[in-house]
């Protein structure tokens, strides 16, 4: 499958890029799947997804959780907790 990945704020910083289109194996099938396959790139992938705990998604734009399921979904966003002020 075909996915935009956009990445945000200290993410994006870390893996130095703000997005990716990647096709990802089959066997990926939730995104925190996803996340534990980003971080196996290594280097600046694997700082940003070290603590999937500390992460937040979207898929199509639409906040799920990381247990969300990948099926279907064209365009990922991984992104810190965002807090308001």
């Amino acid at each position: 499958m075909r996915l935009t990945i956009l990445y945000f704020a200290w993410v994006r910083e870390r893996i130095g890029q703000a997005e990716d289109v990647v096709t990802i194996p089959p066997e990926l099938v939730t995104i925190a799947d996803l996340i534990t396959w980003l971080a196996a790139r290594g280097g600046g992938y694997a700082e940003a997804m070290a603590a999937p705990e500390r992460l937040r998604a979207a898929i199509d734009q639409n906040f799920v959780g990381l247990d969300a399921l990948l099926a279907g979904a064209r365009e990922v966003a991984i992104f810190p907790p965002v807090t308001g002020g």
